[in-house]
């Protein structure tokens, strides 16, 4: 969510910097939006390796059920 906060934030300054002709604010929009993305992929990234974690952590505990099940 950060990130998507972070992009629109960026684009309001970029928009803003683009009519008062303001090449600091444009830039510093244009460099939010950039964080913004990094961070977005970043969220993915997270969600991505917590997803395989459980589906990991759901493997094992059948395995491991199993076994107690056999023996």
């Amino acid at each position: 969510m950060k990130g998507s906060t972070k992009i629109v934030k960026g684009r309001i300054e970029e928009a803003a910097g683009a009519l008062t002709d303001n090449d600091k604010l444009r830039a510093r929009g244009q460099t939010d939006q950039a964080v913004g993305h990094i961070q977005q992929a970043a969220e993915n990234g997270v969600r991505q390796v917590k997803a395989s974690a459980r589906k990991i952590v759901d493997k094992a505990r059948h395995i491991a059920q199993a076994a107690i099940d056999k023996a």
